[in-house]
């Protein structure tokens, strides 16, 4: 009796049952999370730096100037007083605008507040009788020095158009009858003195005295940009025009300590060829005092050893003007997020990108392969690669049984297969070379096919030399 071929008493003896491999479930990708996060990112970075591009800087050169044309500029306005028949007396000077509010009736305006020195700055509680002040949006030091009953309260992202009462009561301010709306409310003030009068929100408060003072928190009514926009033209001329006569102190740049020289200046000169022909800004001497020497408004010499402004102010002209471009929480957000990105790089402990093929030190095969490398190629999610590594594998394996090149085209591959494994030669060539798997499952079931026909094919035929035809 004749017996049965090893193959045929396998296939007739039923072995034990392979117990079903769950399903693995599929994992949530980083990348998942990544993108929405990082579309939120870049949407409030692109809104935080355009929001800086948009905003002026009272530093700037030109900030809310009388003869600046540009959109931070305040020729705009200036031209709106000259028309109502305000005069518009330019000063670049602070020493010079302190004396020229002695003159009469006048309105001191003074747009940049910061660019101030704490000491200059408590000279303003000397201001003649008769004199108003406007500040736009001063800082807490600088409220505290000029003696001033107020206190910052709310501050917003940008300044919104509001109407002229504040907590249901109406604006006291009779030369703001006309202004229905305007975008002043960007930063709030609070008070509980009686002297002072809140307005549009407690945007903009008046402080009553024998000089008042006016206090406005957000620029744009000011601006070339902005002045049309609501009623910011009527708030702005109404507030600057009630006396008649404007003084406008146009700073180019810091006002340093009283005795104090600033860098690159002889002390007293202030651009004497940028006067607009309103006033005597640009004249070199101060006053009652000699060419070239600023005085005080009590007319005593201020004139120092050149030394004290450059220890209290560095030299802005050094300074690199793409740093100066942006506010320090631009560049404190931008490294943030360098951080982030750095981090995650190294959380992540391998190349941002695909994953890239490398030759194996040894030849494995291609059952080990996806038990080896399967977590790894599962968590990059690589089935690709996977699939094209699995076939790799399996026609290093085949091809030198079959006597076939490495370069053998894959309809011949294909057919020489199918003669072994008794397929067809489509299914066979689809299997060695068709294209990537769409899920977990197919790819599975391709490893499992391969590897069929890598034992199929390496077995010699029944009846042959297992040596004829193989490797040697």
């Amino acid at each position: 009796m004749t017996a049965a071929p090893p193959t045929a008493r396998a296939a007739a003896t039923p072995g034990p049952a392979r117990p079903a491999v769950a399903r693995p479930t599929r994992r949530r990708r980083w990348h998942r999370l990544a993108i929405p996060f990082g579309l939120v990112a870049t949407l409030i970075v692109t809104s935080l730096v355009t929001q800086a591009v948009d905003r002026a800087d009272p530093d700037s050169p030109g900030y809310l100037s009388p003869v600046e044309t540009g959109k931070h500029g305040g020729s705009r306005l200036a031209e709106a007083l000259r028309e109502r028949g305000v005069t518009v007396q330019r000063e670049t000077d602070y020493t010079k605008a302190l004396l020229a509010t002695r003159a009469g009736p006048a309105t001191l305006f003074v747009p940049a507040p910061g660019q101030l020195h704490p000491d200059v700055v408590a000279a303003l509680n000397g201001l003649p009788a008769n004199t108003r002040l406007v500040l736009v949006d001063p800082s807490r030091p600088v409220l505290s020095h000029v003696g001033l009953p107020l206190t910052r309260a709310d501050r917003r992202w940008a300044a919104r158009a509001v109407g002229p009462g504040t907590d249901g009561r109406p604006c006291p301010l009779p030369e703001l009858d006309t202004v229905r709306r305007a975008a002043v409310e960007r930063q709030r003030y609070a008070s509980d003195a009686p002297t002072v009068d809140l307005c549009f929100s407690a945007g903009v408060a008046r402080v009553a005295g024998s000089a008042e003072t006016v206090v406005v928190g957000a620029d744009d009514p000011f601006r070339n940009d902005r002045i049309d926009e609501h009623d910011n033209r009527p708030l702005a001329v109404g507030l600057l025009g009630v006396r008649g006569r404007v003084v406008w102190l146009d700073l180019r740049r810091p006002v340093p300590a009283p005795g104090g020289d600033v860098p690159g200046e002889q002390p007293g000169s202030d651009d004497a060829g940028d006067d607009d022909g309103d006033g005597d800004g640009g004249r070199s001497d101060g006053g009652d005092g000699a060419p070239g020497t600023p005085t005080s408004p009590d007319g005593a010499s201020g004139r120092g050893d050149g030394n004290q402004g450059s220890a209290d102010r560095p030299d802005r002209d050094a300074s690199n003007p793409l740093w100066d471009a942006f506010p320090l929480w631009f560049w404190a957000l931008l490294t943030q997020l360098v951080l982030v990105l750095l981090v995650a790089a190294l959380w992540r402990a391998r190349r941002l990108g695909p994953p890239t093929p490398e030759p194996l030190p040894v030849t494995v095969r291609s059952a080990e392969t996806v038990l080896g490398r399967a977590q790894l190629y599962r968590r990059a999610g690589a089935r690709g690669p996977a699939a094209r590594t699995l076939r790799a594998a399996t026609l290093t394996r085949v091809l030198p049984r079959l006597n076939l090149p490495a370069d053998a085209p894959p309809d011949r591959v294909a057919a020489a297969v199918a003669a072994r494994t008794g397929e067809g030669p489509e299914p066979t060539e689809e299997l060695l070379y068709g294209g990537d798997p769409a899920t977990d499952q197919e790819l599975l079931d391709l490893a499992q096919a391969l590897d069929r026909i890598t034992r199929t094919v390496a077995e010699a035929p029944p009846g042959t030399d297992p040596t004829e035809g193989g490797p040697r």
